[in-house]
């Protein structure tokens, strides 16, 4: 039987709080924060293009010192950009920028949405962006965001009006903002979101400008700012014991994959709106004229008469005494006509219950995962920590079955804890993997159930439901199933209790590469998803190949357990692309996934569900030397992919570089971004290019042309710009037809910049010393040619190359050019 996702999405849309963080206790001043929250009946939208986008002192703003409910649209989740935290990139630096936006919105108090769009890279102009965005269903996103969240005011981050002068993504994002700010009060338009949802009017739409938009700030003082409203938003909180500006810079600093650590800020801050459509609101107001007390709503005034008092009269040393007026008010907000307040008013409404109550709740499993339809056992701890009488009235799954009904009182101070069994069912979708990712989208789109359009992440699978009695007033109060354990190290850890496939399949390697009629041996690894299971594993491969054994077969006796098999592959005689997959057959079912784990400090543990497969491609390749030193940087998977080709690749200290530690290898290759993140090479430089004089071949990857550690990247003169070609179809003009780079030992042809993913290259140098020769010529349309993107020069006996091209993307894509082209940048001079 299917679980219904009415309390899943009602949960999800309401909270903030992500699946497996620590329970929050709230001290005093939060309780009464929450209760300012509570009174004001109000909303915000922010919408820009990517995580790390949203101006957080704005969104803090709006949540800490307005009281707004507030959120921030997101119409990506940057799974276009890099990654300083670790080597994941697309979908799973995707799921990553996600969960760093839902820990800024816990950090700031707002709530999160998405789009369907899929950070593709980046695009210099809208229209480039919309050939790749389904624009329509973008839009659609947009209205159905709106109407579900019902905004009386909403703030662009960019500027409609200016495509071309910053990212395509930036642009759209509010050019598609301004379109349906138009069209969510037409009920014709997109009649589904319509339907679920009514029409809205927000009443005034903004554009968060300041000086850079301007140019320079100079420029901005100079400016009319008749159309623009100014916005303090670096108040100081006592309650908090934080300032606006603190408090926002810890939401930034939630961005760790992209390098966005902030320092707080205190003292007086400006925030600049210009107003798009709307009526001008005064100075430091963006709701004045709109209602946002409780007579907004009909029936509201009595409740105002409740709980405004509370808030007037709040008692910070104990805040329980507002306990008998919040459940007096909770019978008015429940039968509140308006169902979009209702709901949203209910929820802040019944975690003040619990707060001011001193009740705590949990349901923790005995495993941290489970599979579809598997009965598990779960201990409910509920103890009440304040005076009132409370009692346990019933616990519920999330379809209403009854696990419990014994009605018990909770004494003071009494931890009561109870064992249930629960059936995990059968959901839609199956899994907790990030619903976006369970069907293959495209370049530009994914593929999302209707249901869970919009929403930041999948919603628990696994929920209690628990009716708690005051008197003869019942409170249904829905709570997450988690899984817990205690760390040596880190206490208690919590993480979610996840349901998952009963075996899992995964390549290590995700590139095959072979270069020559040679076999390789090809391990696959299956891992168990539950005590006990057997079955076989295949793999499926490309006609012309062949694998050796056809299947294997696999025992496995507890969950978690792994086992590897090896499998022979055999490339066909002629070129040929492809992918493996495995296929594990057990229990009469057939799995074809592969579990990926994320699990970094600053977000929740993340169980990845995707394609099980492996690229191979036979390709035509040869090479010269064998030895690489690699200097890591930002992170990025070349070293891999060099490894698949033949070479020994060994990674280099940056604290231990010296002439000795560099003889012996026959280039060395430099990650993206060291020189923006390795403070080393600053002083490193004069080695490495003794290096490369003494014979040496050098090869730098990109850096981005600001906060560089040197400036001195190179023997020679070389200036970084921000020039770069992000269609990867461009045409590619050979600059230098004779030179090594392009024919030894493999020969270069316009055949070898076919099936390039995402972009060409970023940050093309524009300048250069006359010692170096440009070997390709690109660009976008409608722009001029760069020559930046390969450059190499002879100093003293060896090769010093720089280049701005995304091997980092390439190599892990297995794109064969990019392959022959980077053998004979090692090779040259050999």
């Amino acid at each position: 039987m299917q679980k219904t996702f009415f309390f899943r999405l009602l949960f999800l849309f309401l909270t903030i709080a992500a699946t497996a963080q620590n329970p929050k206790k709230p001290a005093a001043s939060e309780i009464f924060q929450s209760l300012q929250k509570l009174n004001f009946v109000g909303s915000a939208l922010y919408i820009a293009a990517h995580p790390d986008d949203e101006n957080t002192r704005l969104i803090s703003y709006l949540v800490n010192d307005v009281h707004a409910n507030t959120a921030y649209l997101s119409i990506t989740r940057g799974d276009g950009g890099q990654n300083l935290v670790g080597p994941e990139l697309r979908e799973l630096l995707g799921v990553i920028r996600t969960q760093e936006l839902l820990a800024a919105r816990r950090t700031d108090g707002g709530q999160q949405f998405f789009t369907r769009a899929n950070d593709f890279g980046y695009s210099k102009n809208p229209d480039e962006t919309f050939e790749f965005w389904t624009r329509n269903d973008v839009l659609s996103d947009v209205v159905m965001t709106i109407r579900k969240f019902k905004p009386d005011v909403i703030v662009n981050r960019f500027d409609h009006r200016s495509p071309g002068s910053t990212h395509g993504h930036h642009t759209a994002s509010a050019m598609l903002s301004v379109e349906a700010f138009d069209l969510v009060g037409d009920a014709a338009k997109f009649p589904e979101s319509a339907k679920e949802f009514g029409v809205w009017k927000p009443q005034r739409l903004f554009f968060n400008t300041s000086w850079w938009f301007y140019g320079s700030k100079e420029k901005f003082d100079k400016a009319d700012k008749s159309k623009l409203v100014s916005v303090e938003t670096g108040n100081y909180f006592p309650s908090l014991g934080l300032s606006n500006g603190e408090i926002a810079s810890l939401s930034r600093s939630m961005h760790k994959s992209q390098g966005f650590g902030s320092t707080g800020s205190r003292g007086t801050e400006t925030e600049y709106l210009e107003l798009l459509e709307g009526t001008k609101p005064a100075e430091n107001n963006l709701f004045e004229g709109i209602n946002t007390t409780w007579s907004r709503l009909d029936g509201g005034n009595e409740i105002g008469a409740i709980l405004n008092p509370l808030e007037e009269n709040f008692n910070f040393k104990n805040p329980s005494e507002m306990l008998p007026q919040l459940l007096k008010a909770y019978p008015l907000v429940s039968n509140l006509k308006d169902e979009h307040w209702r709901n949203i008013k209910l929820e802040q409404l019944k975690q003040l219950i619990l707060n001011c109550g001193g009740i705590f709740i949990e349901a923790a499993s005995e495993v941290n995962s489970v599979n579809p339809n598997q009965n598990f056992k779960v201990t409910v701890e509920a103890i009440n920590r304040g005076k009132s009488d409370v009692s346990l009235k019933s616990i519920k799954n999330s379809e209403g079955k009854i696990l419990w009904n014994e009605s018990q009182t909770l004494p003071f101070n009494d931890d009561k804890k109870i064992e249930v069994t629960v059936n995990s069912g059968n959901h839609n979708p199956q899994y907790s993997s990030p619903y976006w990712l369970n069907e293959k989208g495209t370049v530009g789109m994914y593929v999302a159930p209707e249901k869970l359009i919009g929403l930041p992440e999948t919603p628990a699978l696994e929920q209690l439901i628990f009716e708690l009695q005051w008197g003869n007033i019942t409170i249904p109060f829905t709570k997450n199933i988690i899984y817990k354990f205690n760390d040596p190290v880190k206490g208690e850890v919590y993480r979610p209790l996840e349901v998952l496939p009963k075996v899992t399949a995964s390549i290590p390697e995700k590139v095959l590469i072979f270069a020559s009629e040679a076999s390789e041996t090809v391990s696959v690894i299956v891992r168990a998803g539950k005590d006990s299971i057997s079955g076989n594993v295949s793999l499926q491969h490309p006609d012309g190949w062949k694998i050796e054994p056809a299947q294997q077969s696999f025992l496995l006796n507890r969950n978690g357990e792994t086992q590897t098999f090896n499998f022979t592959v055999i490339p066909p005689n002629g070129q040929s692309e492809g992918f493996l997959k495995p296929i594990v057959n057990a229990e009469g079912q057939t799995f074809d996934k592969e579990l990926v784990i994320i699990d970094y400090e600053h977000i929740p543990y993340q169980s990845v569900l995707l394609p099980s497969e492996a690229k191979i491609a036979k390709i035509a390749i040869q090479k010269k030397g064998r030895n690489i030193g690699y200097i890591n940087g930002a992170g990025d998977a070349i070293p891999e992919s060099l490894k698949q080709i033949g070479y020994s690749v060994t990674t280099i200290d940056p604290s231990s570089i010296s002439e000795n530690t560099l003889k012996g290898f026959d280039a060395i290759v430099v990650g993206i971004r060291a020189y923006n993140t390795v403070p080393e090479l600053a002083f490193a430089q004069p080695i490495l290019n003794k290096y490369v004089e003494n014979g040496g071949t050098m090869i730098v990857q990109y850096n981005t042309s600001h906060a560089l550690v040197s400036e001195n990247l190179a023997p020679y003169s070389l200036k970084l710009s921000r020039d770069r070609v992000t269609d990867e179809f461009s045409e590619v003009k050979i600059l230098a037809p004779e030179n090594p780079l392009l024919n030894t030992p493999n020969k270069i042809t316009q055949k070898d910049f076919e099936g390039w993913v995402q972009e060409r290259g970023l940050y093309f140098p524009n300048e250069w010393d006359k010692e170096f020769t440009p070997i390709l010529g690109m660009k976008d349309k409608g722009e001029v040619e760069t020559k930046g993107a390969l450059l190499v020069a002879k100093y003293g006996k060896g090769y010093y190359i720089y280049t701005g091209l995304s091997f980092f993307r390439e190599l892990p894509a297995g794109v064969p050019g990019a392959y022959r082209l980077f053998a004979n940048m090692i090779s040259i001079g050999k």
